[in-house]
């Protein structure tokens, strides 16, 4: 079974493959903790993929807005990449699509934000 987070480091970028739901249970605890140890190393950009993400409560959200703080916070960079439309839309109506940078894809991302 897939992991609804796995993490791939390429040395100067972190890639975080997401799927699933996101609604606030395991899934998003998961998520918090391992974008939290993460955070704790400043000098990595960290690009979440989220391909295969099929929804995001407002749990989620609060995860990924206080991850982004202790990225920007430290001096580090998280990316997101790859949304859906029902994802994009959620973005696009919370206006975090001003908050977050936004890549196509990771090879996306990485050119733009690497």
């Amino acid at each position: 079974m897939f992991d609804s987070v796995k993490v791939e480091d390429f040395g100067t970028y972190v890639v975080v493959d997401l799927r699933g739901q996101f609604i606030g249970g395991d899934e998003t605890d998961t998520l918090r903790d391992k974008l939290k140890v993460l955070s704790e190393d400043p000098s990595k950009t960290v690009i979440l993929n989220m391909e295969k993400v099929t929804y995001l409560n407002s749990t989620a959200l609060g995860a990924l807005i206080s991850a982004h703080h202790k990225f920007t916070a430290g001096g580090g960079k998280l990316v997101l990449c790859s949304l859906g439309d029902n994802i994009e839309n959620i973005f696009v109506i919370t206006k975090l699509t001003l908050v977050f940078e936004i890549g196509d894809s990771v090879e996306d991302a990485i050119e733009k934000y690497i």
